[in-house]
């Protein structure tokens, strides 16, 4: 059995977070912390496997509490759960001693994925997060853990030269079953995220494209190799 303890201002993440664990046998949330200052004192006396920790927070942000629980040698695992894939948030929760940063449109497969990984003593980060740190990489170099993480981007084909316009992870996902003819209830479907996080990846996606409907954002796909 994996222990966990979520730490999270909103009471209704937290909640949910829990429903989503109820029916995984091998995962049990122990405790929940509303706060930084809150937490530490929870998961110094409960000793969790894994703690999932919002970035931001009252009293301590998410980043602090984790660089604090490193300095107590705390030997629990972390997971940064964020609404935010900016490189600084990224970088600084690497740099705190996070072992995993995921996005809170994550679905729940992948919500599963990063919990397995980080138990077994991996580095998990979401594949929108894996593709900031290539492109942080490449401009600036970075720590080992971010070059662990750029291998993984790589391997999704997330690549500079196939990627010409900077898409991340989720967007070309979204693009490859646009393409294909889905609506966005659809897309929202096949990848367990809601109807208006689709809507909000393909408005980007399709500003980077430079592109206004779905047939100018096939052609141009094709074009560059996006997609076959």
């Amino acid at each position: 059995m994996i222990s966990i303890v979520l730490v999270d201002d909103h009471f209704l993440v937290r909640d949910g977070i829990r429903s989503l664990l109820e029916d995984e046998e091998q995962y049990k949330v122990i405790g929940e912390a509303s706060d930084g200052k809150e937490a530490i004192k929870v998961i110094e006396s409960l000793q969790p496997d894994i703690i999932i920790c919002d970035i931001r927070m009252p009293e301590m942000s998410g980043i602090e509490t984790v660089q604090k629980l490193t300095a107590l040698s705390v030997s629990s695992k972390k997971i940064m759960l964020s609404m935010h894939d900016s490189d600084e948030y990224i970088l600084q929760s690497i740099n705190a001693g996070a072992d995993g940063y995921l996005l809170k449109d994550a679905g729940k497969e992948e919500f599963l994925k990063a919990l397995a990984t980080v138990s077994k003593g991996g580095k998990y980060f979401s594949g929108d997060v894996s593709s900031i740190l290539v492109k942080k990489l490449l401009k600036e170099g970075g720590s080992s853990i971010v070059q662990d993480e750029v291998v993984k981007a790589k391997s999704n084909g997330i690549t500079p030269k196939s990627n010409p316009f900077d898409l991340t992870k989720r967007e070309i996902q979204i693009l490859k079953l646009a393409v294909s003819g889905m609506t966005n209830k659809d897309i929202a479907t096949e990848l367990d995220i809601s109807k208006r996080t689709t809507e909000v990846h393909r408005f980007n996606l399709m500003k980077k494209m430079k592109v206004k409907n779905v047939l100018e954002l096939s052609n141009k796909a094709r074009e560059s190799g996006l997609i076959p």
